[in-house]
């Protein structure tokens, strides 16, 4: 069985967000750090090179495949911030509110955090958390 590359790392975040390429891509990160830690009430932590994550939740599929992965986080890619751990399936209505955004299998994807409302992605993060943190068994 295939194991997991994404795994929690002693990478500086500060290190990795000084090394994003453009003045408005660290900037935006650096926003998404703040918000995404103010809601999860956890510190960001690297999850393999490029992934800042908040916080850690185990998962355990039926094929038998388990790990850790951050309850939420981002990678900010080339072409757009992935939000990862946000299910829009769960949060429709915010997401309906959110702005400019596209969504993918279980990711959210950014091309410029003005371009969303704060206060909408805000209440994504906290109802993702929430869920996230409780048991399997009352997901």
């Amino acid at each position: 069985m295939a194991k997991s590359k994404t795994k929690p790392t002693n990478f500086s975040v500060a290190d990795f967000l000084n090394s994003l390429p453009s003045d408005s891509q660290r900037a935006d990160a650096r926003s998404l750090v703040k918000l995404l830690q103010s809601a999860t009430g956890q510190k960001p932590k690297m999850w393999g090179p490029s992934i800042i994550g908040f916080g850690s939740v185990h998962y355990k599929y039926a094929s038998g495949r388990e790990g850790d992965m951050p309850l939420v986080g981002f990678s900010p890619r080339k072409s757009a911030h992935v939000l990862y751990g946000l299910q829009p399936r769960d949060s429709e209505p915010l997401f309906s509110q959110l702005g400019k955004h596209t969504t993918g299998k279980g990711c959210v994807y950014i091309k410029k955090l003005a371009g969303v409302d704060a206060k909408v992605l805000r209440s994504i993060v906290l109802k993702a958390a929430a869920k996230s943190s409780r048991p399997e068994s009352e997901r």
